[in-house]
């Protein structure tokens, strides 16, 4: 289909100009320049449904800002927030923006290990939590926590009435994502990153006034939080939030008890649906998914159930989300099974070898994203962690690697081909070996350890970890138990080896490094023996 490249190049330096020149505040170009009686979110509490309006959130961020401000908060301090999707944490985020500050997200499957080094790393000024989720945190950060309850019973005024402006490249979220070895790596989003979510709920989703717009993920994450929680509110739409854990008969209930008509989740969401036999509400006019690869099989399954296919998208929290089957009408394709689509317009993606040498169409290499020629690419490093950002960079700083290989058609389509790094996705979550082998190497009984993902036809990958006991131990099944509940309550609940497998010796290198390819020929051919 024809794209008229000179439309999308005035609508891309539209985006740029409105959020990459002049200084801005956030929660004002969220929620404070909306009417004040439009719905915000949505949210239903047993069988009782509650509407938050844009207004509502004005007077909330006023009174969350004045509460941190209080507190000693800053322009540019991050504060933390270790609060579930609801109506708490959306007042919090804008609070926190409308100061001016830095929102650090902590998911709630979190650990104390997981939170302390991200806490700890960001020299976060403060903590906010629920009471029910503060017991979690580790005792050395009692002195910085606050909980929402406590915010909640502050009586007095509204709070202040500002908006703190802040520059383009000033920071407004850290998120820290996981890598192949050491710990996880905080990226810096900056104001003029609006102009890269403002493009993908645009052009890859095409959200359209008369749509009921549900994205599943948690704002606990990327995705979730720039594509469920301020995507929404950029283009003047209401959130949708379902305040419990995912189980598919519940998220179909919750479609079709809203009129959803475009619901966005990960694969491993629609594999769910389709692996317990359930139906996708009629409803339904656009369906979309990002986080791991998209089976071709699950989106023909929608096809055929709904008449609507599923569109995969390509995306991490450095990069925003620069490949994608576009769905606006002006860049919408063909779709080619197993493809993720073509570079948004304001990206110019490419695939590299490793000296950063652009290859033809049909070679597999590196995929990158052209710096120089991507006006609505906005990374530029990783917080305090220079060693990492030299190797995300080559061509003397022009490609910026997504760590990821992929290939490139003559006609514009890209295809994944595997990750680069040692990364597992699994059930849309990127994780890393390196925190998941530390905690594991707590244990007495465990001499050493390594962890890979395998392919798991739910998840996409699972997570394997394969031991070497210490003298003294035996593999059992109670030991493996005690293995998965440590990584489970350290880490996360989506970063414990679901499968345990023990053995005499790790496959190395005649350096001393562990090969994990060889540990995933061990686990895809049956070498090793799991308890």
């Amino acid at each position: 289909m024809f794209v008229d490249t000179e439309d999308m190049a005035l609508g891309v330096q539209r985006l740029v100009d409105q959020y990459g020149t002049l200084p801005l505040n956030p929660a004002y170009v969220l929620v404070g320049n909306k009417p004040s009686d439009l719905p915000a979110a949505y949210f239903r509490d047993q069988e009782t449904d509650r509407m938050v309006t844009y207004g509502d959130l004005v007077i909330e961020s006023a009174r969350w800002a004045e509460f941190l401000r209080e507190r000693g908060v800053e322009p540019g301090d991050r504060v933390a927030s270790y609060v579930p999707k609801g109506r708490a944490l959306l007042g919090l985020a804008l609070g926190i923006w409308r100061l001016g500050a830095v929102y650090l997200p902590l998911f709630t499957a979190f650990g104390p290990d997981a939170v302390s080094y991200r806490v700890d790393h960001s020299a976060a000024k403060l903590v906010i939590a629920t009471e029910a989720l503060a017991p979690k945190l580790p005792a050395v950060l009692a002195g910085r926590t606050v909980t929402v309850e406590q915010v909640m019973q502050k009586e007095g005024s509204l709070g202040m009435d500002d908006w703190v402006l802040r520059e383009p490249d000033d920071p407004m979220i850290l998120m820290y994502t996981s890598g192949t070895t050491g710990h996880p790596k905080g990226v810096p989003m900056p104001t003029r990153v609006l102009s890269t979510i403002e493009a993908y709920m645009r052009w890859a989703l095409d959200v359209r006034p008369e749509d009921r717009y549900w994205n599943l993920a948690d704002p606990g994450w990327a995705y979730g939080l720039a594509f469920a929680l301020i995507g929404p509110w950029l283009i003047g739409k209401a959130n949708y939030w379902l305040e419990q854990p995912f189980d598919p008969k519940t998220a179909i209930d919750w479609i079709d008890h809203w009129g959803i008509t475009h619901f966005a989740a990960a694969p491993t969401v629609y594999r769910a649906i389709r692996a317990q036999g359930l139906a996708l509400p009629p409803t339904l006019r656009a369906l979309s998914s990002a986080g791991e690869p998209l089976n071709p099989s699950v989106s023909a399954w929608a096809q055929e159930t709904v008449g609507v296919p599923i569109l995969d998208h390509y995306g991490q929290t450095e990069a925003g989300m620069p490949i994608n089957n576009h769905r606006f009408l002006a860049l919408r394709r063909r779709v080619k099974p197993g493809s993720m689509g073509q570079a948004m317009p304001g990206i110019r993606a490419v695939i590299v070898d490793d000296d950063g040498n652009e290859l033809s169409p049909g070679q597999e290499g590196h995929l990158a994203i052209d710096v120089q020629h991507s006006p609505l690419f906005s990374f530029r490093g990783y917080y305090h962690n220079e060693a990492a950002t030299q190797e995300r960079f080559v061509g003397q700083g022009r490609y910026y690697l997504t760590g990821d290989e992929a290939r490139l058609d003559d006609e514009g389509d890209f295809f994944f081909v595997s990750r680069s790094d040692d990364v597992i996705l699994t059930a849309g979550y990127r994780v890393g070996p390196f925190d998941i082998e530390s905690v594991l190497t707590m244990h007495p009984a465990v001499a050493e350890c390594a962890v890979v993902g395998v392919p798991d036809s739910l998840r996409g990958q699972a997570i394997k970890a394969f031991v070497v006991l210490r003298k003294g131990y035996e593999p059992t099944q109670a030991l493996e138990s005690d293995l998965q509940d440590l990584v489970r309550d350290r880490l996360a609940k989506t970063e414990y080896p679901r499968q345990v497998a023990f053995v005499e010796a790790l496959p190395k290198t005649p350096s001393g490094k562990v090969q994990r390819f060889v540990l995933r020929e061990m686990a895809m051919g049956g070498e090793s023996q799991s308890s």
